[in-house]
């Protein structure tokens, strides 16, 4: 989900859902946040569930979001998304704090907030959002998007762009993205559903490739080829796939 921008007297007005299950803490980052104007608040969530329903309705374009709440975390909010806004977490415990880096979160701000770190944050907000474009609710997920990815304790947030191939294992997807290999309980058909043909192309039953990451394309057995992408991955296209590839990459 990139952001829907509204240009106004040069400002860039970004939607904001406030998650977390303390009130008196939803309302001091409500107070703080008057102080910053490109910064529109358009709901605030008590607990994932609301959130997830919240997400879905308003399209934000950020979130601040609570770890550590009744039910489901903010961890487990992330992972039940198919494309997640950008994400600056607040959190009462330390120990978060680095599991926020880890997972490439835009910043963390530890409570109570100090309004200073959260000038901080919403500078890294603002410079963020000039690299994006906008993107309209609805559409399938494209190489502007960015995903959240876990796999048992460690997760990431991953730019779609940077995501090499998807590589189908019985009820679980492998993600290839820099050093890294995933899974995820997803099947490759609903993940084929999502994605935006114009930037990845099914080229098998196990596999989806990234489009802007091929390299060189050479025949293969049985009327199939064989894909090079950066990096020096390889990956099989079907003979029933391998016409329709063609035509794709071909002036």
């Amino acid at each position: 989900m990139t952001l829907d921008l509204i240009f106004k007297n040069k400002i860039v007005y970004m939607k904001a859902l406030i998650i977390d299950d303390e009130r008196l803490a939803r309302k001091e980052l409500v107070k703080l946040l008057e102080e910053h104007p490109s910064i529109e608040i358009v709901g605030e969530a008590v607990n994932a569930d609301e959130a997830e329903q919240m997400i879905n309705d308003l399209n934000p374009d950020l979130l601040f979001l609570d770890i550590q709440m009744p039910g489901r975390t903010g961890f487990q909010l992330l992972e039940s998304l198919e494309s997640v806004p950008l994400v600056v977490f607040t959190t009462a415990y330390d120990e978060f704090a680095l599991k926020g880096f880890e997972v490439n979160a835009l910043d963390y701000l530890l409570k109570p907030i100090q309004a200073e770190r959260l000038s901080e944050a919403v500078q890294k907000i603002l410079e963020k959002d000039r690299a994006k474009s906008g993107r309209t609710a609805g559409k399938k997920l494209g190489l502007e998007d960015q995903v959240f990815v876990k796999d048992g304790e460690r997760c990431w947030f991953v730019n779609l762009a940077n995501i090499r191939f998807f590589e189908s294992d019985g009820n679980y997807i492998k993600v290839y993205f820099d050093a890294n290999r995933p899974m995820i309980h997803k099947s490759l058909n609903a993940l084929d559903d999502r994605l935006d043909e114009r930037a990845f192309f099914r080229a098998s039953r196990k596999h989806i490739i990234n489009l802007s990451w091929v390299e060189a394309i050479e025949p293969w057995f049985n009327g199939g080829l064989m894909v090079k992408l950066r990096g020096g991955d390889k990956v099989e296209v079907s003979r029933r796939q391998a016409a329709k590839f063609k035509d794709m990459m071909s002036l």
